[in-house]
């Protein structure tokens, strides 16, 4: 069995989990709320509102995670990987290519980020919106995989600039 091969099957299982309303419901929920990273956008914004004493930290972690998913949109235009085809989609999609996910990217650059100032319920829920993708059946795992990839080591890389270190 290839990678390809395994990629179909482990989306087609996963996709099989939508089948339930409830799971496809959160599905939905969590793709809609990912797209374009506003999820990441608007829960670091409302950081640098709480958490004044580290406004800047919150607003440059929140430049990171906006930063990463706009890497994975142009990684994606060179790329040009198709989505799935072979299950039906649960949701809508802003584009046709698949590799890396940029829902997976800033997902974990704001995982990372966040997570480093203190904001560890943002992991879990990243995970959960990385999952959606699968079960949504508009990614493969090694396009989740790459995605989340790409944010998390965004993420890190800017960790110093983000917490007013030199970059």
């Amino acid at each position: 069995m290839d990678d390809l091969d395994m990629d179909h099957r482990i989306v087609s299982v996963l996709r099989a989990c939508g089948a339930d309303p409830r799971v496809a419901g959160a599905a939905r929920a969590l793709s809609w709320a990912g797209e374009h990273g506003a999820l990441w956008i608007a829960a670091g914004l409302a950081g640098a509102a709480a958490d004044r004493a580290r406004r800047d930290a919150w607003l440059r972690g929140t430049a990171l995670t906006a930063g990463a998913h706009l890497a994975s949109m142009g990684v994606k235009r060179i790329v040009r990987r198709p989505r799935p085809a072979h299950v039906e989609p649960l949701v809508r999609t802003a584009g046709r290519h698949s590799f890396p996910s940029s829902h997976a990217t800033s997902a974990a650059a704001a995982a990372v980020a966040f997570g480093a100032l203190g904001a560890p319920a943002v992991r879990p829920l990243a995970a959960a919106v990385c999952l959606s993708r699968l079960v949504a059946g508009v990614h493969y795992p090694s396009d989740v995989a790459a995605g989340a990839a790409l944010g998390a080591l965004t993420a890190r890389l800017g960790a110093r600039w983000m917490t007013g270190g030199n970059p």
